[in-house]
């Protein structure tokens, strides 16, 4: 197959350019910045000579959008906004004027577009959308309010012959440089791999193997359209969570963080505490449904295998 890999530079894109690649498909990556053969450039936001990429692609995947691993100022979540919403706006255009339009377009949106809870997990039938909790910063809401819009931007454009699914993500582990997995290691490593305020919110997850083996389990599946949870089906607290990282990384012990000291660590990160506080309880409802089976269901086998492959890699 021709698959479209827009925004296809960040971790996320890595992982799926090298399955993908490897597995035999034509693999083009729309990015700002093109610095290698099979990459073409885009602005996210106009049509363009890329636009004839998409023309006669059997899968579009659109990953673009502003990282969420900044400060959550005004200017950032503007910019995350904009980014996601004009990127989905563009890539609706180009397939709506394919002259061939691609069979699949694959969203990205994120599990974040769930409520912060603890009590019960949310699947696509039963979710809670976020937003109106109870003591929660009020910047959250509009964290969700991306979530909506991205998906929202995908679900009005004109492409009758291509099917849709948005893709609500949980963080991707994998032991790419930089990669979420790569920064809770070294937190690990460095002793502070403990639990943060509390740690009874819940984190979701999804080991990169499997993500790419749920895309193409999506891509397969040509009556599965609409919104679909991408997490492994064992989310669980974060202090749980970190315990059996430390455990696959041979570390015993993790100093553990008030939420006032993890608001001085993610300061001094220029990242934001939404990421380490919201308790994302998600689980894969349709994946499920449909048949799919995990690899690496449950953390502490999909942390050992990310731990070993990250010392493999160094």
């Amino acid at each position: 197959m021709k698959i479209v890999l827009a925004g296809g530079t960040g971790q996320v894109g890595a992982v799926l350019d090298r399955a993908m690649t490897a597995a035999g498909h034509d693999v083009v990556v729309l990015t700002r910045n093109p610095v290698r053969e099979r990459q073409v450039a885009w602005d996210a936001r106009t049509p363009g000579p890329w636009t004839a990429e998409i023309d006669g692609s059997d899968v579009v995947v659109n990953l673009a959008g502003r990282s969420v691993s900044c400060r959550y100022t005004d200017a950032n979540l503007r910019a995350m906004m904009d980014s996601r919403v004009h990127s989905a706006e563009a890539v609706g255009e180009a397939i709506a004027a394919a002259a061939r339009p691609p069979a699949l377009w694959l969203q990205m949106s994120t599990a974040t577009i769930y409520a912060h809870r603890y009590d019960a997990p949310h699947d696509e039938a039963t979710g809670v959308f976020g937003g109106t909790e109870p003591d929660v910063p009020d910047y959250w809401e509009y964290s969700v309010k991306i979530a909506k819009n991205w998906e929202r931007a995908q679900q009005d454009a004109a492409t009758p012959h291509t099917r849709k699914v948005a893709l609500r993500a949980a963080m991707v582990m994998s032991p790419d440089r930089g990669g979420v997995f790569d920064v809770l290691l070294r937190m690990v490593r460095f002793g502070l791999g403990g639990p943060v305020a509390g740690g009874a919110q819940y984190l979701s997850w999804i080991h990169d193997q499997d993500f790419v083996r749920a895309v193409e389990f999506l891509i397969a599946r040509d009556d599965i359209e609409g919104a679909v949870n991408l997490a492994a089906p064992g989310p669980l607290p974060h202090r749980a969570f970190m315990r059996e990282l430390r455990a696959a990384a041979g570390v015993p012990v993790g100093l553990p963080a008030t939420k006032w000291m993890a608001e001085l660590g993610a300061l001094a990160l220029r990242t934001d505490t939404e990421l380490l506080l919201k308790s994302r309880r998600v689980v894969p409802g349709r994946l499920l449904d449909e048949g799919f089976a995990f690899e690496y269901a449950e953390w502490p086998d999909a942390a050992s295998d990310l731990v070993r492959r990250t010392r493999a890699r160094r």
